[in-house]
């Protein structure tokens, strides 16, 4: 119940970085859906918006709440985006797929101005890799990069769903959770999967996040990037 509160609070601080008249990027994952729930309230009250979800869950809370949705397509640059992350370090890299929407993600994060993460403080860790790293392949590459990941420590499961099927993105790919332990150097990690022939993306978030919104109890802590 901590968590949630300091989700909530997360949530309704970075409402600030929002202005009348951008475009503003959604999250995805249960801290993002905060977000939006807040953003919606406040939509309902005039501010005016227009929204790029970065998944098909996030789209439709957004529609729901009566959020305007528009498209990298209308507009390939954005202001501001807000989103959780499953475990973030001192220097701000992140690794985040959790909820299954790593690729969209990453995609939405590298087109915006002003990256704002919001996590409550079960997310901060010393090191990255409390958190299994998922990693997005195309099916056809599954076992060839499954293989690969072995060979570099980790153990390695394909995500399922709750019918125990391998659970598919919103692109229909299939998730590796790879379970590297500490992982002592990010940028490196993120350098060879990213040069795996199948792999369509990973969670390394690496040089992303401007700032992060971290709620400790009742207290809200800023962490800047440099």
């Amino acid at each position: 119940m901590a968590h949630e509160q300091e989700k909530e609070a997360a949530a309704r601080a970075s409402l600030r970085f929002v202005k009348n008249g951008q475009i503003v990027g959604l999250g995805t994952g249960s801290t993002a859906a905060c977000f939006i729930q807040l953003l919606g309230e406040l939509v309902k009250k005039g501010l005016q918006v227009r929204a790029i979800p970065s998944s098909d869950r996030s789209a439709e809370q957004a529609a729901g709440l009566g959020i305007p949705l528009t498209t990298l397509n209308e507009f390939p640059e954005i202001d501001v985006t807000v989103d959780g992350a499953d475990e973030f370090d001192s220097q701000m890299r992140l690794i985040k797929g959790g909820g299954g929407a790593l690729l969209r993600e990453k995609i939405v994060a590298s087109a915006t101005k002003q990256y704002v993460i919001i996590a409550d403080a079960s997310k901060r860790v010393p090191v990255l890799g409390k958190f299994p790293l998922p990693v997005e392949v195309i099916k056809f590459a599954q076992p060839v990069v499954e293989r690969k990941i072995r060979t570099l420590g980790a153990q390695v499961d394909v995500r399922r769903d709750s019918a125990g099927k391998p659970y598919l993105t919103d692109e229909n790919n299939y998730i590796l959770d790879c379970r590297f332990g500490q992982i002592s150097d990010p940028a490196s990690l993120a350098r060879e999967l990213s040069d795996m022939p199948g792999v369509v993306e990973h969670g390394l978030f690496i040089g992303m996040a401007n700032l992060v919104l971290l709620a400790q109890g009742n207290e809200i802590v800023e962490l800047r990037g440099q």
